[in-house]
């Protein structure tokens, strides 16, 4: 498939170019689970509800299997469903466009997603109920919205499913906040481990993926973590920098790594220049103080050495 064109923008060389929200720690995370559940041999869909330029969804994508279906679903720039969630739209997503997406998204992969554009609402619609195994929340933060994206995700997931759930602790989403925790009190909603960006939960037993998570250490490299409990729950909390994982998408127009500089060739050795007659008498006369170099000319003229 060919990518589409954006006024104004580049064809992204590497996952970094992709403006968005989605950083290593969140990278590992999301490889940690995605990884354990092709293993394991879990099946199902991948769904993403809120993409922008299409950074998370990328990776995301990177794990789908071919029998498997991606759904992402997004405004871009199609109109909002309330005046509330437009002035959010217009305040952080004026630039969004369905065709900026698509080109960042075609840099990696060869084909699209299933692409619902509209609000999230319209997600039950489009994807089946039980049929997915990770999903991931990062449209609205009003809380009405995330609340709702909250319902059809435990709808939309396989009971061993993972969800996770985008800008729950940052202070200018308190509706994210608010919604995420209601679910885990009322919702039955289980917290697997908290970074720094993401919540990440289940409607299962999150006991096994707790394990596996404190079972390795060698991708923890560069992290600090944490044991909780919170109302008889345990969590586990992750913060810092890790490498990043393996699984990072390539993108077609990455920069060709340049191969070892040739060895410099020396020039060959300039020939003498040949020194004209009187040259030696024109520099002495040049650069001896003049009593000398008279002293010089009376003795040449007498003959002598």
């Amino acid at each position: 498939m060919t990518a589409p064109t954006a006024p104004g923008t580049r064809r992204p060389s590497s996952l970094e170019d992709v403006k968005g929200w989605f950083p290593p720690l969140d990278q590992v995370l999301f490889a940690r689970f995605l990884t354990r559940q092709e293993r394991l041999g879990e099946r199902g869909d991948l769904l993403e509800m809120g993409a922008y330029l299409g950074k998370s969804a990328i990776f995301t994508a990177a794990f789908r299997r071919p029998e498997e279906r991606f759904t992402v679903c997004d405004l871009f720039d199609a109109d909002a469903p309330d005046e509330h969630n437009a002035a959010e739209a217009r305040k952080s997503y004026a630039t969004l466009t369905r065709v900026a997406f698509e080109q960042n998204y075609l840099a990696f992969h060869d084909e699209l997603p299933y692409i619902v554009q509209g609000p999230t609402s319209e997600v039950p619609g489009h994807v089946e109920p039980g049929s997915c195994r990770f999903v991931h929340v990062d449209a609205s933060h009003l809380y009405e919205h995330v609340a709702a994206d909250i319902v059809n995700a435990r709808a939309a997931l396989l009971p061993h499913g993972v969800v996770a759930l985008d800008d729950f602790r940052s202070e200018h989403t308190p509706g994210v906040s608010a919604a995420t925790w209601e679910a885990f009190f009322t919702g039955g909603l289980r917290p697997v481990c908290l970074s720094t960006q993401k919540f990440y939960g289940t409607w299962g037993d999150p006991e096994p993926l707790q394990e596996e998570l404190l079972a390795t250490t060698e991708w923890r490299e560069g992290l600090r973590m944490s044991v909780q409990e919170i109302a008889g729950q345990r969590v586990l909390r992750f913060s810092g920098r890790p490498r990043r994982p393996a699984a990072v998408p390539v993108s077609r127009f990455a920069a060709a790594v340049p191969g070892p500089a040739p060895e410099p060739v020396a020039a060959p050795a300039a020939a003498p220049r040949p020194v004209p007659p009187g040259a030696g008498r024109r520099v002495a006369r040049e650069l001896l103080p003049p009593i000398v170099t008279r002293a010089l000319r009376r003795r040449m003229r007498a003959g002598r050495p």
